[in-house]
């Protein structure tokens, strides 16, 4: 792992403070948030959103869109409940496939939720999904993890636990997100209780449940309840689950049997088609946006059926394929543009969208990670999205969680929260008073107004070295690598698990020991 076994605490242990950022790196990330940012769990963007295409060109998306639904249709596989649904609500059904009259989706979409609040344990930590909020979370589903001591490797429940922990320890991030990384060193049909349990243990922010199975998902909603009480969990969305279309144009029974049981129980889902284009999707941007459009919104759909009201996010995921190779893409330019068309129309449906990330097939923590995360972070900025998944870690095309790729992310989250908050224009930001003071020809170092506006002025990167080139030099030359290296270690090191109330812990872990125990391990 990289990291003293002494330096990390074990599950569940509580402390009467907040998990708090440590290190340096942590202390230099607290010094750089403005006095916009402070107290804040989540963004709320004073940059509007970019709009690329022309009405006319939406509509044609648009038309294509409801083609595809009403002539091609969608399937729903293995899940009768999810048929008699949509025969109900007036779909044609014939067999699996499910075509939509038009008029049909838009008008169910109405009860959908524009904005909603995914409580966190934590009230203050309560995150606000929809309108101009962007909320950051950690990338999702990687099978290995890596980092500059060990290498590549398969995901463990420590680290999986070790990445909650530097998520609830960085001040940019504002959820715990969902499966981190694959522990693959725990029962397949058990590793959800361990997940679930250290996101309720490990961190105070909201989080994302089981997808995986229906009983599963089950499983999640009966934890939150244990954490939230079961009526407050009626009430109010306290998981999401980050569902996939098996494109193109398949719903599997899995997913919707899970759609279905978080809708019915009020919580959240984000429903998300994963195009590679040339492999599940054509090759140009505009019909792959069609197919996507047309996947995402009969998942939102179907939740309003199940549940008028209940929470769904619009998601996106598109990406490009290698066509030399065959090999999928990330972070290259076609899905960025396509993300901003994607913004567009969830915005003409007044949805809470989820779109793009951090994305990049580099193997290691370097210029090509950044050159293309950097591209495809800021098409979700820019498109508007609400609910930013993948925002920290994502390496080698999402197969590998990197430690010290989470440390350079979560850095470049920071300088978003300063993107986001665009400029002020106010007595003290257009700065008379200084001018005055300091007159032509004098330098602004110190004089009053630098000094007070000296601490939350500008975003002072943890990873970045600002020095002179001879000072970096004389410090040994240490690359931002490996500064992230040490800062993940630090972070670790300093890590206090958020309290919890002593009854709730007891009754989760009943909960958890008693579901392993019904049942034998399945490593499959």
């Amino acid at each position: 792992m990289g990291v003293e076994a002494s330096a990390v605490r074990p599950a569940g242990e509580t402390t009467n403070r907040a998990g708090r950022s440590g290190g340096r790196a942590g202390r230099r990330a607290k010094r750089s948030v403005s006095s916009a940012h402070l107290g804040k769990p989540f963004i709320h963007r004073k940059m509007p959103p970019l709009s690329i295409l022309s009405e006319d060109s939406l509509q044609r998306i648009e038309d294509t869109t409801w083609t595809l639904l009403a002539e091609v249709g969608i399937e729903f596989r293995d899940d009768p409940d999810a048929l008699a649904l949509w025969k109900t609500a007036g779909a044609e059904v014939d067999g699996v496939l499910v075509r939509f009259p038009h008029g049909m989706i838009p008008e169910l979409l109405k009860t959908a939720p524009a904005q909603f609040t995914q409580h966190a344990r934590n009230p203050a930590n309560s995150v606000e999904i929809g309108g101009e909020n962007v909320v950051f979370a950690p990338a999702y589903g990687s099978p290995f993890v890596m980092d500059l001591d060990e290498g590549r490797r398969y995901g463990t429940i420590a680290d999986f636990k070790n990445f909650i922990k530097l998520a609830q320890s960085s001040p940019w991030l504002h959820h715990s997100g969902g499966t981190i990384c694959e522990p693959v060193d725990v029962p397949v049909n058990k590793r959800h209780l361990d997940m679930v349990h250290a996101h309720i243990t490990l961190s105070d922010r909201p989080f994302l449940g089981s997808v995986t199975a229906q009983e599963r998902a089950e499983d999640t909603i009966d934890m939150a309840r244990i954490l939230f009480g079961a009526e407050f969990v009626h009430n109010n969305c306290v998981i999401m689950g980050n569902l996939n279309v098996n494109s193109p144009l398949v719903w599997d029974g899995t997913m919707t049997k899970v759609l279905r049981s978080y809708a019915a129980a009020n919580q959240g889902t984000v429903l998300v088609p994963f195009i590679l284009g040339g492999a599940m999707g054509p090759v140009t941007t505009a019909g792959a946006i069609a197919q996507a459009h047309a996947e995402t919104l009969a998942g939102c759909a179907l939740t309003q059926l199940v549940r008028p009201g209940a929470p769904v996010v619009y998601g996106n995921f598109l990406s490009s394929t290698s066509l030399k190779s065959g090999s999928p893409t990330f972070g290259t330019p076609e899905p960025a543009a396509g993300s901003l068309v994607v913004g567009q129309l969830a915005r003409r449906l007044n949805l809470p969208l989820r779109c793009a990330g951090n994305f990049t097939t580099s193997k290691l923590p370097d210029a090509h990670a950044m050159n293309e995360g950097t591209m495809s972070m800021l098409s979700a900025i820019h498109c508007g999205a609400n609910f930013i998944l993948h925002s920290a870690g994502f390496l080698d095309g999402l197969l590998s969680m990197s430690y010290e790729k989470f440390m350079m992310d979560a850095d470049f989250c920071g300088a978003l929260h300063t993107y986001l908050g665009g400029i002020a224009v106010d007595d003290n930001a257009l700065a008379l008073d200084a001018f005055r003071e300091v007159g032509p020809g004098n330098h602004f170092f110190g004089c009053e107004h630098t000094i007070r506006n000296y601490e939350t002025a500008y975003f002072d990167a943890a990873i970045a070295d600002n020095t002179p080139f001879e000072t970096w030099q004389e410090a040994g030359s240490v690359d931002a690598a490996t500064r992230a290296n040490r800062a993940w270690k630090e972070t670790l090191a300093a890590y206090e698990a958020p309290p919890l109330d002593n009854s709730i812990a007891e009754h989760l872990m009943e909960f958890v020991d008693r579901k392993k125990a019904s049942t034998e391990d399945r490593w499959y």
